[in-house]
């Protein structure tokens, strides 16, 4: 995939994972557009990479994303990859009860939601492209799900399965279908795990990007950097095992 010429949609791009492909793409000489629904973030981001061209757009709102779409596509008609990024994690006990309704599926809404309605909008407008993209930001833990976060395992789970499946019906168009997986991650959205979680396995975000680009480039549709590797082995090996594993850590921890 040649990223140099390409134009590339980072939802989320105000940090981790996506303000570090910001940077790298950047370096690789690609036109970055992102989103985002801090509005100081995105000046913050626009401040410190100026070629960036920035959106307000919150993904777990349809609307949002119709507009952005229009927006977009209106000032670059060159687009030809989005990266669906954007996401949250929580700690969550599902015997909460204090929890909403509304509440308790956020997660539901951005991480997986977000992921298919993006791809549904932008889908007409890549297959018109030569040579076209999509990445979907899945997670180790679409393999083995994290015991802290039963909502957010079963989104990443979603995004695997759905790539999975956009894959295979897009095989006969010009549109590569990426799934990146990315393993325990140094980024701000591990800040609330600090406690269940051993940081010293998490990998540092700018090394897991530059696999990430490179596994792009080399057009390798499945990206499991890291610790992703093990989790996608050990969920065919031992699942139950490594899932107890897991739980007696954090109990462990606690």
């Amino acid at each position: 995939m040649d990223l140099k010429n390409s134009t590339i949609l980072i939802t989320g791009g105000t940090s981790g994972i996506g303000l570090e492909l910001v940077k790298q793409l950047t370096e690789e000489g690609a036109n970055i557009i992102i989103t985002g629904r801090n509005l100081n973030a995105l000046d913050k981001t626009k401040k410190q990479f100026p070629k960036v061209h920035t959106f307000a757009s919150d993904v777990s709102q349809p609307e949002d994303i119709q507009q952005l779409f229009v927006a977009v596509t209106t000032q670059f008609p060159e687009l030809n990859m989005i990266i669906n990024n954007a996401g949250i994690m929580r700690n969550m006990d599902l015997q909460d009860t204090s929890m909403s309704l509304e509440n308790i599926t956020t997660e539901i809404d951005i991480n997986l939601s977000g992921t298919i309605r993006m791809v549904h909008q932008f889908l007409p407008h890549l297959k018109k492209q030569k040579s076209s993209a999509i990445v979907n930001v899945s997670s180790s833990l679409a393999f083995i799900p994290y015991p802290a976060s039963p909502v957010y395992s079963a989104t990443k789970a979603g995004v695997h399965a759905y790539t999975q499946i956009l894959r295979l019906q897009l095989k006969k168009t010009n549109v590569r279908v990426f799934e990146l997986a990315p393993p325990g991650t140094e980024t701000p959205l591990m800040d609330n795990f600090r406690t269940e979680a051993d940081g010293e396995q998490n990998m540092k975000v700018d090394k897991m990007v530059r696999i990430a680009i490179k596994g792009i480039k080399k057009g390798k549709l499945e990206i499991r950097p890291g610790l992703s590797n093990i989790l996608k082995l050990m969920s065919r090996l031992a699942p139950n095992t490594t899932l107890n594993f897991l739980n007696k850590s954090i109990e462990k921890k606690k």
